[in-house]
């Protein structure tokens, strides 16, 4: 069984895939308390589901592409085996977490989604830097900006471990903290190999609005 949160079927906001429809699996839990963190909801809320259960809702959406997060789903020791099941039955398969478990045990065929917390989230301690050589190719590392400190982090990150040439990066502004203008000027000053995104879902909805 694995403890979940919500499934529901919204447009992807964020990364290489933002803006195709997409069913998300939230589940409930989490390890760190970022501070600009906009699911709490998440850290406790959840009703049991067996992996039948959750793969038979998925299917009510007719709808390829799904994504698995949190929370943070790694903590569910279940959330491997409801990957591969996940891969298996032909859907391709996202998986966002904070990186700060370990991502060398998920299927091969899961594009992981590897969020760096950088200063300002107060949780920068908990990266588990080992995660970043277990990246495949076609795997993505975000970057959830605050401020120009988590700016220079960063970029410093993407050139220590030579990101920018193996993984797609994406550079995120939180939002309310950091006016996006300014996240894209400092990446093109910096001529950074990098993908400038936006929380899409944000500014299709309410910002507070569950559920997409």
């Amino acid at each position: 069984m694995l403890k979940v949160n919500e499934i529901f079927h919204s447009i992807q906001g964020e990364s290489s895939r933002a803006g195709e429809p997409c069913v998300f699996i939230r589940l409930t839990g989490c390890n760190l308390r970022c501070s600009y963190c906009d699911t709490e909801y998440a850290f406790y809320e959840g009703s049991d589901k067996s992996i039948d259960e959750i793969l038979n809702e998925v299917k009510i959406y007719n709808c390829n592409l799904v994504e698995v997060t949190g929370g943070e789903p790694l903590l569910q020791d279940e959330c491997f085996e409801l990957l591969n099941r996940l891969c298996t039955l032909g859907f391709e398969v996202m998986l966002e977490t904070g990186g700060s478990l370990p991502v060398d045990k998920v299927d091969d065929r899961v594009k992981i989604i590897l969020d760096m917390k950088c200063p300002s989230s107060g949780m920068v301690k908990k990266n588990l830097y080992a995660n970043l050589k277990w990246l495949k190719p076609a795997d993505e590392v975000k970057f959830v900006i605050g401020s120009r400190e988590d700016y220079e982090w960063s970029r410093a990150i993407v050139e220590e471990y030579g990101l920018a040439g193996k993984q797609t990066v994406l550079f995120s502004p939180v939002f309310g903290a950091v006016e996006p203008v300014r996240l894209a000027e400092w990446i093109l000053e910096d001529r950074l190999k990098v993908r400038f995104q936006l929380q899409m879902h944000k500014y299709i909805w309410d910002p507070n609005k569950r559920g997409v």
